[in-house]
């Protein structure tokens, strides 16, 4: 099995590489990224059977030329509101599958309309497998089959701001604290401001009880149209310590925010000034899954939370994905473009999987105040 990792350099990639090492099927993990000396850094670290080269993500030529010498691609490469169509495109031409993290909900709207390309070229195209979007959808799709009428989805996720992430990492958050974004509420999908919406919700310890927002995260338009007769499906988001999110609401009013470029250049800026956002922060981020509904006649409340360092629990996701396709296991499945509980019908085995290396989930069958 020959594996191209995209963007495999980045901070967000490096436990993606740990993961692929303890794969003996695995001969090949190449290690794409526009950082040579990064890349070759990390390949030097493990195994024969790493290899770094320099990859621009926007030469679409050599981007498919590599992905063509793989068996699968895994997307790193963020922010992916700006890659994830032209990695997924690529993915097409090349004819080879493609597994990634990302995380904004234009992106996900944007490679739909791909979705008859990859049905018709039988090309699985899986979309936002980290933890959220992802393990989210994967809690999501798990309660919405414990209940014979399950009505409302609320995911949570809350980030610490000593996580080790990259530049654009930080570009992704300022772009989901920016502008509108799309929710399900009262049966319709409407558009609400990023930031707005503010609740204060109950997180597994050490992150504990924290404010989170309307965030640009694809759950809230990939639920709706996945999973029938759900009346609510909100995506809320935060960052700890709470202050965060607050200065960031400042910031966009500046302007900073408006576009790529100002956002990316902003993220260099702030990466070089990191204790900036790492002050009182902890270095574990966390998801909540509250999913409503009726069954045998009674209302029933589930809650799944998770916990974990960010590059773990986005990484090992998206890796199980992709040995799963690797080994056979959706080959039943058509073509076409899959976020998480699109694909899985039947979650359980999936989720064992990604607790068996290492995430820790937890599961409240009469939910959690």
């Amino acid at each position: 099995m020959k594996v191209l990792l995209l963007g495999g350099a980045g901070d967000m990639a490096l436990d993606a590489l740990d993961e692929l090492s303890k794969e003996k099927e695995v001969s090949l993990v190449t290690i794409a990224d526009l950082n040579l000396e990064r890349a070759k850094k990390e390949a030097e670290e493990r195994d024969e059977r790493f290899l770094a080269i320099r990859l621009d993500a926007t030469d679409h030529t050599q981007l498919v030329k590599t992905m063509k010498d793989h068996d699968i691609s895994l997307g790193f490469v963020g922010p992916f509101y700006f890659f994830e169509k032209r990695m997924v495109a690529a993915a097409l031409e090349a004819g080879v599958p493609y597994v990634s993290i990302c995380d904004d909900y234009e992106a996900y709207l944007d490679i739909m309309k791909m979705d008859k390309d990859a049905r018709e070229k039988g090309i699985h195209i899986l979309t936002g497998w980290g933890n959220s979007p992802g393990l989210t959808q994967v809690l999501a799709r798990k309660g919405y089959n414990s209940m014979e009428q399950p009505r409302r989805i609320n995911i949570h996720w809350a980030a610490g701001s000593n996580e080790s992430v990259g530049a654009a990492n930080l570009a992704h958050l300022f772009n989901i604290f920016h502008g509108t974004t799309l929710q399900t509420i009262r049966g319709k999908e409407v558009e609400v401001p990023t930031g707005g919406g503010r609740k204060v919700v109950r997180f597994p310890f050490p992150m504990g009880d924290l404010p989170v927002y309307y965030t640009g995260h694809a759950e809230s338009v990939s639920i709706p149209r996945n999973l029938k007769g759900l009346t609510e499906v909100t995506l809320h988001g935060g960052v700890q310590p709470a202050y965060i999110p607050l200065l960031l609401r400042a910031l966009r009013t500046t302007g900073l925010f408006d576009t790529h470029k100002r956002r990316t250049a902003f993220a260099k800026f702030i990466i070089k000034m990191e204790s900036i956002f790492a002050s009182g922060g902890l270095d574990k981020s966390v998801g909540r899954v509250d999913v409503y509904g009726f069954d045998k006649g009674k209302t029933v409340h589930r809650t799944y939370t998770y916990i974990g360092h960010i590059g773990i629990i986005t990484s090992i996701p998206c890796v199980t994905a992709a040995l799963w396709e690797l080994n056979g296991k959706f080959k039943s499945v058509p073509g076409g473009v899959y976020s998480a509980e699109r694909l899985l019908e039947d979650p359980d085995p999936f989720l064992e999987d990604v607790m068996r290396r290492g995430v820790e989930v937890f599961f409240y069958d009469n939910g959690l105040d």
